[in-house]
């Protein structure tokens, strides 16, 4: 695994960058404080991420490419995932919420992507599809889902609520997770397709956050909400062995695109630190001990490395990901990395940089309060610290809580 940017992928993030730079920074704080007004900039970039898929040869770029690769049958490669994570982290360098918020870039796009068929993935294509699996009594654990899918006919009917959907109200449709038979437990959750407007789902609120206010978070009411049965994602048969890895697989993708997002917002604090203490004459040394230098040199130093060790730990997910090796130990060891470290590397610039760190003047509390979710949504830190102990210590969900 060779650690420089691949020159196939320096053209994404060069655009990437650019967006972030010259859409992202400048809205920002529009958006911060005008919660829940969709941002109209991000419609151009629809068609840009559009081009961005098309020009990346056969496996594309995006949330709605991420996939699985099988195997090394065309040697050791740098796809979709790698593509995806290192364009996020340069759009989250601009704004999180609004990197959440590009339309056709939704988390239900990866599970449509994960888990679809070839006909399913044909006739979704172009949609603009969010995610909902957290309800009011299954929140980390999402075993305890509680959301019905009864088949009637050529129909499901879907029943439940959902709470915390990002872009739950803006998106073309909503993948719900649902289970057949609650008695079978995690086995039987399926995901379905639902478009916006069907009767029977409503959003019945958009929630007011700490941070990325730029992205909208709504809660989900189903009630007897019918959908024709072809919209299951996968297949309808109930493995007890198996399990629901199959909707689970979609975390295996998406959870290192989340911890780019940390990757990306921590670099812009870091960066904006030390500019703003390069204008009081604190510049970063890096030779000679730590022990020898400022106080807030060593600090920075310190930060600069835990970044880099969450940036590696994204990388190396993203890449097993796009070469076909399993990667959910990795996956959630990235995602737990570069969530805390950017909660952090974000909060403690704000405190380097004293009171201008903590008022409006600059984005630094800003991307701090950004930073909180990406510790808690598509797994909390103690959940990530859940999954990795099982896996290395070879342990069942039942046996390990």
């Amino acid at each position: 695994m060779y650690l420089e940017l691949p020159k196939s992928l320096e053209l994404v993030v060069s655009q990437a960058h650019q967006v972030a730079k010259h859409v992202f920074r400048p809205i920002s704080r529009k958006y911060d404080r005008a919660e829940h007004e969709y941002p109209k900039e991000l419609d151009m970039l629809a068609a840009l991420m559009d081009g961005l898929n098309a020009g990346g040869g056969n496996k594309g770029t995006g949330i709605d490419a991420l996939q699985r690769e099988q195997g090394f049958e065309q040697g050791v490669r740098n796809g979709a995932n790698m593509s995806t994570c290192l364009g996020m982290t340069e759009l989250c360098w601009g704004d999180v919420g609004l990197a959440l918020s590009i339309p056709r870039q939704g988390l239900g796009n990866a599970a449509i992507t994960a888990v679809a068929s070839a006909e399913q993935k044909e006739r979704f294509n172009g949609v603009w599809a969010a995610m909902a699996i957290t309800e009011p009594g299954a929140g980390s654990d999402s075993a305890n889902i509680r959301t019905t899918a009864r088949l009637d006919g050529d129909e499901w009917v879907l029943n439940g609520e959902k709470i915390y959907v990002t872009a739950g109200s803006r998106a073309d449709a909503v993948v719900i997770w649902a289970t057949l038979d609650r008695n079978l437990g995690r086995a039987a959750i399926k995901s379905f397709v639902v478009p916006q407007g069907t009767p029977g789902m409503e959003v019945v609120r958009l929630d007011k956050k700490m941070g990325i206010r730029a992205s909208d978070t709504a809660s989900i009411a189903l009630t007897d909400c019918r959908i024709p049965k072809d919209n299951l994602l996968g297949t309808s048969d109930i493995d007890t062995k198996k399990g629901f890895s199959g909707v689970m697989q979609t975390f295996d993708n998406t959870r290192p695109v989340v911890a780019a997002m940390g990757v990306g917002v921590a670099r812009a604090a870091l960066e904006h630190t030390r500019e703003l203490l390069g204008r009081e004459g604190i510049k970063v040394r890096y030779r000679g001990p730590l022990l020898s230098k400022r106080a807030a040199e060593a600090e920075l130093i310190r930060m600069e490395a835990e970044w880099e060790a969450g940036r590696l730990l994204m990388l190396k997910a993203a890449w097993m990901a796009d070469n076909g090796v399993p990667n959910s130990t990795e996956a959630s060891m990235s995602k737990a990395k570069a969530a805390r470290v950017a909660n952090e590397i974000t909060l403690r610039c704000v405190e380097l940089c004293g009171g201008v760190g903590y008022s409006e003047e600059e984005l630094l509390e800003k991307w701090a309060r950004d930073s909180k979710i990406i510790d808690i949504f598509e797994g909390t830190q103690q959940i990530q610290m859940l999954i990795i102990a099982r896996r290395l210590l070879g342990k069942r969900s039942s046996e390990l809580r």
